[in-house]
């Protein structure tokens, strides 16, 4: 058995002789101070955190790129004025223990300051984040244990701080999922670091003081108020973008879990190993199971998607901990008398097992990390392809001649991720691989001849369960809508009889409802079914869904039978955007598939059918640097579609509140995609639709190319219902429709981008807004104006005679 440690309890020193020792005796004026600067410390971390996540993370929507260093800006404002009563307070407050309480968060203001470079670093580059964290925790944790208390400690075990550890996690492991291997064990080192540095604070510097006295009780409850707000402020520090939100929402918690747990083996609250493995592990729990870039406002708003289930999580796992501290704040008596042994590390591995086992057959198993999107240098040359062909040949030349190039240039990398076991998924559309793989296969395959670049390809951890599909609020429209009217879709359906038959739609979005009665007569698949018709490269899904509705709404605008421009075309779908936020590799999985469809489950190089292709493609989405984009990694996907004759139709974006020179994601700045700003129904530029020129690639070319209504646009939502929505993704669909209708008036017309681009510019209404100029161009507010369906169509039918 091992031998008591020394008793000091009950025998005040000389400094706290004269300090009270009971929280009826205490200095009330040091408990009302203690609470007022805790509650100033909160506000200011708090709302300081929220303001500069969540007001950067707005400006980043409305495409206002601010500064990556307002943020550690920040941080340094609210650390001055959070340690403008503090630090007087450490240095001079005449009650002993409470100047070691306010000593103790004079550290977490520390964290602070030594974290907040980790506020330069894009939260797509969790490797970066993870070192700084690394590096800022070790000084810190040097600093702190050569300053800490070195009293003899009983060895203990760990055992309890296990037990309790596996219980907290249960509720992460049974609704969140783990990233890549490297990013999982850099997490659990981290966590472990602050643990250790925590502890070292908490045991080592607090508790030696506030065990002097010899009511327990309240040294845990004291002491598990003064650990609960640096583990807070150690929150906010470690935090990359969101996270810190739920970690703050944890840790807190575990404060007097922790400080119960010091006690354990111990009369003097000098058992550090114990608190470390806890609050470590605690804190391991978010970094390890809640991705940095998950916490974005853009996937989270309107949605319960990862930062909902990881804050559902922290809070199960917050009230766990309350209860656990609870109980062990009534057994406080007991906990100086247990010893390690067996019956702790067996219940300990017990538990983590049942954990572990919930997260096999409960959870989301796996690891679930970001991959990596390597562009090679040799993109294919489609230059010779000849745009005079018939369309099938046209689009099988265009096919094949993809699929070769990638196959011969790829070949060689091919073989060494082969070689080395390293999992990969090779593209064409864009002669690219994406691969599953860090830092070090980053560095590697940036190294090679033929790469010419390699971007983040983030990849979205699991649901805790299935989003809710959406419904909508509107009523059904009871005529012909408004929109439909200004670009003059009925005059074309009642004057001319040209309603889009012939022409198919291909929809990448968030999917779509193909049994809502506006689009289910018009999916292609609806006697033949999915093969060909339908891709979900996210859930796998067979049968055309939509859980968000915009693709749903989207869709609709274009062939709708009754909210639709060509209620007579066919629709095919993919879903590239199941959960509003994508990566390259999914855009390309539906641009692909929109070439050259492929049955369920079949190889898209070897079992593609070019003469099942879309006519015109509605692109409602970009791809912006968060999702892993620059400006040109999809331009040779976007070339390829055009050289083989399929109309890209794209929404310019929604950051016109951001200013001039918004159009800066693709596929919307390409000139071989057809970009579209939105008007209202008064016909005036809506405040949130993208601008030119597009400045992001340097080219300074005019967009948008057109504008249509995308201003409250009735459609069909998810449910058989409908909705009224804002933005260009609304607007686009107009446009795509009026395409299908110009190649089902002439069909001559169908591939002939070039002509068919002519037609709709030169029978825009004319749109012009001195008020509102970008680059000394109304074009870059408006394109060639508002888009004239009717005027498009006649002109086409008069090309035709």
């Amino acid at each position: 058995m091992a031998k008591q440690g020394r008793k000091i309890d009950s025998q005040p020193s000389d400094s706290t002789m004269n300090e009270t020792t009971s929280p009826n005796r205490s200095n009330a004026g040091s408990i009302i101070l203690a609470l007022v600067v805790a509650g100033w410390l909160w506000l200011i971390g708090l709302v300081g955190y929220v303001i500069l996540w969540a007001g950067l993370d707005v400006a980043r929507a409305l495409g206002i790129l601010a500064p990556r260093w307002i943020w550690p800006l920040g941080v340094v404002g609210q650390v001055l004025l959070m340690g403008l009563p503090l630090l007087p307070l450490a240095r001079r407050w005449r009650n002993g223990r409470y100047r070691a309480l306010f000593q103790l968060w004079e550290w977490g203001l520390l964290a602070l300051l030594a974290l907040a470079p980790l506020r330069l670093i894009p939260a797509l580059d969790s490797t970066m984040i993870a070192i700084v964290q690394l590096a800022a925790l070790c000084v810190l944790w040097l600093m702190a244990r050569l300053t800490a208390d070195r009293a003899r400690v009983d060895r203990v075990g760990s055992g309890g701080a296990l037990m309790l550890a596996a219980l907290i996690a249960i509720p992460w492991l049974l609704w969140t999922g783990i990233g890549s291997p490297l990013d999982t064990l850099l997490n659990l080192m981290i966590g472990l670091l602050a643990g250790a540095f925590a502890a070292e604070l908490i045991v080592g510097r607090l508790m030696p003081v506030l065990a002097r006295s010899g009511n327990a009780g309240w040294n845990i409850t004291l002491g598990g108020f003064g650990a609960s707000l640096l583990l807070a402020l150690l929150a906010a520090a470690l935090g990359a973008a969101g996270v810190g939100l739920v970690m703050g929402l944890l840790l807190p918690a575990v404060g007097w879990l922790a400080v119960a747990l010091a006690r354990w083996g111990s009369d003097a609250f000098a058992n550090r190993r114990a608190p470390a493995l806890l609050i470590g592990l605690a804190t391991a729990l978010p970094l390890t199971l809640l991705d940095a870039d998950e916490t974005m406002l853009l996937l989270n708003v309107g949605a319960k998607d990862s930062l909902a289930w990881a804050l559902q999580s922290a809070a199960l796992s917050a009230g766990i901990a309350l209860l656990l501290g609870g109980l062990l704040w009534l057994l406080r008596g007991w906990l100086p008398r247990i010893r390690r042994g067996w019956p702790w590390a067996s219940a300990a591995l017990a538990l983590w097992v049942a954990a572990l086992g919930l997260w096999l057959f409960v959870g989301h198993p796996g690891f679930h990390g970001d991959r990596l999107f390597v562009i090679l240098k040799d993109q294919a040359d489609l230059t010779t392809i000849d745009a005079r062909a018939d369309r099938d040949a046209r689009l099988t030349a265009t096919y094949e001649r993809l699929v070769d190039h990638a196959n011969r240039t790829q070949a060689p990398l091919r073989q060494l991720l082969d070689r080395f076991w390293i999992d990969y998924q090779p593209y064409y559309l864009v002669n690219a691989i994406e691969v599953e793989g860090g830092p070090l296969h980053r560095l590697w395959l940036e190294s090679r001849p033929e790469v010419d670049r390699v971007i983040a390809s983030p990849v979205l951890r699991p649901l805790g369960a299935p989003p809710p599909i959406s419904r909508g609020a509107a009523a059904a429209p009871t005529g012909v809508p408004w929109n439909l009217s200004m670009i003059g879709a009925d005059r074309v359906w009642e004057e001319f009889g040209v309603r889009g038959a012939g022409i198919v739609l291909g929809e990448s979005d968030s999917g779509v409802e193909g049994s809502h009665p506006e689009i289910a007569d018009g999916y292609r698949g609806r006697d033949t079914g999915a093969d060909y018709n339908w891709l979900d490269p996210w859930y796998g899904t067979s049968t055309p869904l939509d859980w968000g509705g915009h693709g749903t709404h989207t869709t609709a605008t274009v062939l709708g039978n009754t909210v639709g421009v060509a209620p007579d075309a066919e629709w095919i779908g993919c879903v590239n955007l199941a959960r509003n936020l994508g990566n390259p590799a999914l855009y390309l999985d539906c641009l692909q598939f929109m070439l050259a469809p492929y049955p369920q489950n079949g190889d898209p190089f070897r079992d593609g059918d070019p003469t099942r292709a879309a006519h015109v493609l509605n692109n409602s989405w970009g791809c912006p640097p968060e999702e892993g984009c620059d400006p040109t990694s999809l331009q040779p996907a976007v070339d390829a579609l055009r050289a083989a004759g399929i109309f890209v139709v794209a929404s310019a974006g929604n950051d016109g509140e951001g200013g001039c020179a918004t159009i800066n994601a693709p596929p919307a700045l390409y000139d071989a995609a057809f970009t579209v700003g939105a008007v209202d129904e008064s016909g005036r530029l809506t405040a949130f639709s993208s601008r030119g020129p597009v400045s992001s690639d340097g080219s300074q070319r005019l967009k948008p190319d057109i504008v249509a209504p995308g201003e409250a646009i009735l459609s069909a939502f998810p449910n058989g219902s409908y909705e009224a929505t804002s933005g260009t993704s609304m607007a686009g669909p107009h446009v795509a429709g009026v395409v299908a209708l110009i190649w089902s008036a002439n069909p001559a017309l169908i591939g002939d981008i070039e002509r068919t681009e002519q037609i709709i510019r030169e029978t825009a209404l004319p749109f012009d807004d001195p008020s509102s100029i970008c680059g000394d161009n109304p074009q870059n507010l408006v394109g060639y104006g508002l888009i004239d369906g009717y005027a498009a169509v006649r002109a086409a039918l008069e090309a035709a005679e």
